[in-house]
């Protein structure tokens, strides 16, 4: 044997490089999220060049999600046979080009369908993104590295609508589209060269680090152990409906599970109230609470900063403090949203009262938002993952193509970000109903 065959077969270095792969998936859905929210903080300067409604507007923010919704399933068909890595690339790169091509449009019809091209392109992103999560992490991590990636969904929006003001009150919106296009790029080559499909192709992972990822899971696992279980959790584990599950391996169960269809329709009510929110919420501040295009842009990143501290900590406290239970965090997040429309109904114009009260909007909505995405790693086994994830974002993001349109037309209709919030918190309070009902597999 050769000093070199000695070294592979032995392979004594302990890397943890599934850390530097979270790093890529934070910064590939951070540009992501960027490229797709940047559209709120335009919002004002279209309406006013276009000379359209509200509702015209919300359905050109509407038209991603459309698109990002008929992508998704294809998506995760593909990325259960094929893998992820290539796919991801090729989503980072066609979303940065739809995002350059957003500044180029002259016509409302030109941006509606720019947009539903950026949503065709992002759709396989997340799918990617939460396989990647799901073939690189053990089950005693999956939630916090969800949580991590969940996080650069706010982590984007706290930067973008500071930068995209300032980019457009000095040169123009067109120009926020060309600046936020040049780091996709990058990142399309960066994921390529950085990210195999699974560990076990990765040069850079070593022997140890394989093992200690494949522990307590494996694809043909017919019963696991998804929660810890405890005396301390008895009476929380009746609540929340533990029950003994097999995982579900194949794409016809995964289309009738109650518990895979339950979430995607819970996902589809809270993203109705994020997606709103980021769409809306800095005209809100502009024509509601008085505020100039500066300090709008400042003030509108309120949310998604107590988003990031949410989402972190709320993967944290499913996979540690809870024993990786998923459903208490996704009910207090629905239940804090409803409260928090209630308050935002009442909330004085004064800039630290609306500071406070969008940061423990987003604080509350993204504390449960990991789970979301956790849920269905439990459910289903490693080689569906894909698909079930794909069904879960895909209507659940629906509700962000219906969301804006539905504000937009309340807007038009009662002249009043009231009714919008009342909106919002009756979606919140349908989705606690569907999450009370879905079983927390054992």
């Amino acid at each position: 044997m050769s000093r070199i065959d000695a070294v592979v077969c032995t392979d004594v270095r302990k890397t943890k490089y599934r850390f530097v792969v979270l790093t890529m998936i934070f910064l590939v859905y951070a540009i992501n999220y960027a490229d797709r929210t940047n559209i709120g903080a335009v919002l004002p300067f279209i309406i006013d060049e276009f000379r359209i409604n509200n509702f015209e507007a919300g359905a050109i923010a509407s038209m991603f999600f459309l698109g990002y919704a008929v992508s998704q399933i294809p998506a995760g068909f593909f990325i259960a046979r094929r893998g992820t890595r290539g796919v991801v690339s090729l989503s980072i790169f066609g979303f940065s080009a739809f995002t350059w091509l957003m500044g180029t449009v002259s016509s409302v019809f030109g941006l509606k369908l720019v947009r539903l091209g950026l949503g065709l392109s992002e759709g396989p992103c997340p799918v990617g993104l939460a396989s990647t999560i799901n073939n690189w992490f053990p089950p005693k991590e999956k939630a916090t590295a969800t949580g991590v990636y969940i996080a650069a969904t706010m982590f984007a929006p706290i930067i973008v609508p500071p930068l995209a003001v300032w980019i457009a009150v000095t040169w123009g919106w067109r120009w926020v589209f060309y600046s936020f296009a040049i780091p996709g790029i990058v990142a399309a080559v960066a994921w390529y060269m950085l990210v195999k499909s699974a560990p076990a192709e990765s040069r850079f992972v070593s022997q140890s680090e394989l093992e200690e990822i494949n522990a307590g899971q494996s694809d043909r696992q017919t019963t696991r152990e998804n929660i810890l279980i405890t005396d301390k959790f008895t009476w929380l584990d009746k609540l929340i409906r533990v029950r003994k599950l097999a995982p579900i391996d194949t794409a016809k169960g995964l289309f009738t599970s109650k518990n895979i269809l339950g979430d995607c329709l819970a996902y589809f009510m809270m993203v109705s109230v994020l997606y709103g929110l980021l769409t809306w919420i800095p005209l809100y501040l502009v024509k509601e609470k008085g505020f100039d295009f500066i300090s709008m842009g400042l003030v509108a990143s309120m949310p998604c900063i107590g988003g990031f501290v949410g989402a972190i900590g709320g993967g944290y406290i499913s996979d540690k403090l809870l024993g990786r239970r998923r459903k208490p965090t996704m009910i207090f997040t629905a239940i804090s949203t409803v409260m928090m429309m209630l308050i935002m109904l009442n909330i004085p114009a004064s800039t630290p009262a609306v500071c406070i009260g969008l940061f423990m909007v987003g604080l509350c909505l993204n504390i449960g938002w990991p789970a979301f995405t956790a849920y269905g790693m439990a459910v289903s086994d490693v080689k569906t993952y894909p698909v079930a994830s794909s069904i879960i974002n895909s209507g659940g993001n629906l509700g962000g193509f219906v969301s804006p349109m539905v504000a937009g037309f309340l807007l038009d209709s009662t002249h009043s970000f009231n009714s919008v919030f009342m909106y919002f918190g009756i979606c919140a309070a349908i989705g606690l109903v569907v999450i009370l009902f879905l079983d927390e597999p054992r």
